[in-house]
């Protein structure tokens, strides 16, 4: 457990590879707590989020994610990650969570125009407080970036999601299958994210 917030932040990394192993409820509580403590426009409060830990729905999203992609087509100026999906997918077994034991999913009201913002919030918060408690986390775009793809919709209205709300990022959650079980903390330099000082 880190105790430092810098550090925290800092050394926080992407897992996308997750052991085979259950994660304990009060774990999962702590980090969607984390998400729910998160800033929201005008104390709006509105991010609806969506704990799947059930194998067979984690399963069941990725095959209809895996179909949607591969009905795609590339295009010159699609983005890299989602150009990437596609072709996973084309290829067929790919799994857009990482088989992570927890998927956390965020939506929101989608006529609100804070709504990818307070999901945004809510996600590093939840990232920050996986690294504290020694898990693995990863920001996840895909059902995102399908968001209007009526059967995943569908899908994820039977699990609680309003008709008006659309999913703006989710969270595969777990312990790093390292040979420690500790997700990798070491720092990244940074070569963007570029600082002007004004005064």
């Amino acid at each position: 457990m880190i105790q430092n917030v810098s550090e925290c932040i800092r050394t926080r990394r992407s897992t996308r590879l997750f052991a085979k192993k259950e994660l304990p409820r009060e774990l999962v509580e702590q980090v969607v707590e984390a998400g729910r403590y998160a800033p929201s426009g005008g104390n709006n409060q509105s991010t609806h989020f969506l704990v799947i830990r059930d194998r067979g729905v984690l399963d069941r999203l990725a095959k209809m994610a895996e179909e949607a992609f591969a009905a795609m087509e590339e295009t010159p100026e699609m983005y890299k990650s989602l150009r990437n999906s596609v072709r996973a997918s084309k290829k067929g077994g790919y799994v857009f969570h990482y088989n992570a034991p927890v998927l956390i999913v965020t939506a929101n009201q989608k006529n609100y125009g804070n709504n990818i913002a307070d999901c945004a919030c809510a996600l590093e918060n939840m990232m920050i407080m996986a690294n504290d408690l020694d898990l693995g986390s990863c920001w996840i775009n895909q059902l995102r970036w399908l968001n209007e793809e009526p059967a995943l919709v569908k899908a994820l209205q039977e699990l609680g999601m309003t008709e008006e709300e659309r999913v703006y990022g989710a969270l595969a959650l777990g312990y790093a299958a390292t040979e420690d079980g500790q997700p990798n903390r070491n720092p990244l330099p940074r070569t963007g994210n570029p600082v002007d000082w004004i005064g």
